[in-house]
This record gives structure tokens, sequence and C-alpha cells, in this order.
């Protein structure tokens, strides 16, 4: 762990920007098509039922593919380590120089995935949720922001910097639309708030 071997820029494999989400119009549009329930039961429930961080490529697993395409100047080791760079975290507007400041977030959460309908999947079904990095749902934020999130709906947890508010409901909409997940009506009111403050 002594992180003296080869260090290398990002792998040529991996993804340059976070996934745009759909534009606001788009995300109205399937924000109308979700479909309102209430929450499955946490019977059961674990995140072991959603394997990550699964390898990507090499030695690169999901979370170092993230770190490495959220930040800048980022640099790994032989075993896919960030060894240094910069981030941005898009939910409280801090910027980090050490990547183990940082968790991946998944936008919907693991554990609102399963109370939405993922109770409902088979292992490999929520292995691919949960290391999705071709749609907009895993972003590399401050490990407090996370935290505080942890598995609440926007109606109950949003990012404290308001400016990714359209950003975020854009992105949850997508996901929730992407894997037929339910919402709540209280998250489906908060969602199309956030997106009203989608510049028009």
């Amino acid at each position: 762990m002594s992180g003296s071997g080869p260090v290398g820029t990002v792998d040529d494999a991996v993804p340059l920007r976070l996934p745009e989400p759909p534009s606001a119009e788009v995300a109205r549009t399937e924000l109308a098509g979700l479909h309102v329930a209430a929450p499955h039961s946490m019977n059961g429930y674990s995140r072991a039922k959603f394997p990550h961080w699964i390898k990507q490529h090499g030695e690169c697993d999901t979370r170092e593919v993230v770190l490495a395409r959220d930040g800048d100047g980022v640099e790994q080791d032989e075993k896919c380590r960030a060894v240094s760079g910069t981030w941005f975290s898009e939910y409280d507007a801090k910027v980090f120089h050490v990547s183990g400041q940082l968790d991946i977030d998944h936008i919907v959460p693991l554990a609102n995935a399963w109370r939405s309908g993922a109770d409902e999947w088979t292992t490999p079904e929520r292995r691919a949720f949960a290391n999705d990095l071709e749609h907009s749902q895993l972003i590399a934020v401050s490990a407090a922001s996370n935290r505080q999130k942890g598995d609440q709906s926007p109606d109950q947890w949003s990012p404290p910097r308001h400016a990714y508010w359209c950003t975020y409901a854009r992105a949850w909409t997508d996901v929730k639309h992407l894997y037929h997940l339910n919402v709540t009506a209280p998250e489906k009111a908060k969602l199309s708030e956030m997106l009203d403050t989608c510049a028009s």
C-alpha cells in the first residue's frame, strides 16, 4: 500500500464527465409517467444485495472510475487508486485534494431503490444499478454531504447548494424512469419544485 509503483493519468476507457441527465422538459415528462406508490417494506434489505464496487477494467473498480471521471488532474497508481487530483463536490461546493475525503453517491440511494421496487429485482439487476456508469446515477461528492443525505428522497434531503437542484432533480427523475422505480407523492412534488429551478 505504499503507492510507490508507477503513477499514470486517467485511463482512456474512463468517461470524461458525469453523463448529462435529460433536459428539464424531458425530465418533466418522465416525472409525470412515474408510478406513485407507498414505500415498500425494508424487510430483507441489505447493501450486500446491491454488489458494489465491481471491477470495471483492469484494477479499476467503479469507485475509482468515478473518482477519475469527476476530478481534475487525477493521477492513479498501479492499483488504479487516485493518488492526486482536485474534486469539486457539487452538493456543497467544497473542493478536495484527497480522494479519501470523497464518497461515491448513488443519486437514487440503494435503500430508496429497494423501497421503490428494487426489492423485486434479481441480484444481477441490483448489481447493474449499483454500478451504473452509463447514466447520471453515480457522482463523487463530499463524504459529509453523502452521509447527511443517507437514503433520503428529495422531499427529505436536497443538496444544500441550491444551484445544483436542477441537475439533481433531472438525474433523480431519469434514474427512476429508466429503472421503472416508484416515487412517493411528496417526492414527486419536491422533484417538480426542483425542476422549476431549471432555466427555461
